[in-house]
């Protein structure tokens, strides 16, 4: 089996996921790069980029220019209330590659088999297809069908997705932009409903500590809406931010 230098698990978050971006650039000018990649949701959006050979910053531009839920559209709610048509449109645009085989480092996408009741991880198939699966917060979104099953977000049964990685890097940069601390009002029930998920989703915390060389979670990040983009360039500032005091020297 192929080892790896370094292994990165990108949580998922919502738009909290700039976050991730932030703490992707400066890594990156300390030289610290993914060899291979697992994520969920959040996660799985930003990997897929980075995976494509988007440099982080490039990757913030491309999806800061308009909110989380301008890549949707609201439906009639059945099963959801809103559709993620639009984030599709923006992979197929943005990224070279059609197929997670195809791109030039290694992903891992997490997401929730509704059906089989589990977590299916994917390392080919179509990108937009796969990446949106795993982004599709339950209720909130739409499932998304894909050969013969209903996918939801990845996060639902594993928001830290770890395991893909074991044995397979020497090193394992844990990346979780999801912090749970006390939280104020909540105003309305999309806010509800992504709380309430996330606060699900927080549980498996400790066995992604315990097997992470590097486990970062900027606390700060708990501030912002998991749905709204427009504050990208700050939650983005806030990633880098933490990452600048971490000490790097074993993984340089």
């Amino acid at each position: 089996m192929e080892k790896y230098n370094r292994g990165f698990v990108l949580s998922g978050g919502g738009a909290r996921g700039f976050a991730h971006l932030g703490i992707l650039q400066y890594l990156k000018e300390k030289g610290i790069y993914p060899d291979i990649i697992s994520g969920v949701s959040a996660g799985a959006i930003v990997g897929a980029f980075i995976a494509s050979g988007k440099e982080p910053f490039e990757t913030l531009e491309i999806l800061a220019k308009g909110g989380f839920l301008k890549y949707t559209k609201i439906h009639l709610p059945v099963d959801g209330l809103l559709k993620l048509d639009g984030l599709k449109e923006l992979f197929i645009k943005e990224i070279e590659q059609q197929n997670i085989e195809e791109l030039k480092i290694p992903l891992i996408v997490g997401a929730t088999n509704l059906n089989l009741g589990k977590v299916d991880f994917f390392d080919q198939g179509p990108i937009h297809e796969i990446v949106l699966a795993s982004s599709s917060i339950p209720v909130l979104f739409s499932p998304v069908n894909y050969n013969g099953f209903q996918y939801v977000d990845g996060g639902v049964l594993n928001n830290l997705p770890v395991e893909p990685l074991l044995g397979k890097c020497y090193k394992i940069i844990t990346q979780n932009i999801n912090p749970i601390n006390e939280t104020g009002k909540i105003k309305n029930l999309i806010q509800v409903a992504t709380r309430t998920f996330h606060l699900g989703v927080h549980a498996r915390i400790d066995f992604a500590k315990k097997n992470s060389d590097l486990y970062i979670e900027p606390k700060e990040l708990d501030k912002f809406d998991l749905l709204k983009a427009n504050k990208a360039d700050k939650v983005f500032e806030v990633g880098y931010k933490f990452a600048e005091a971490i000490d790097l020297k074993d993984f340089i």
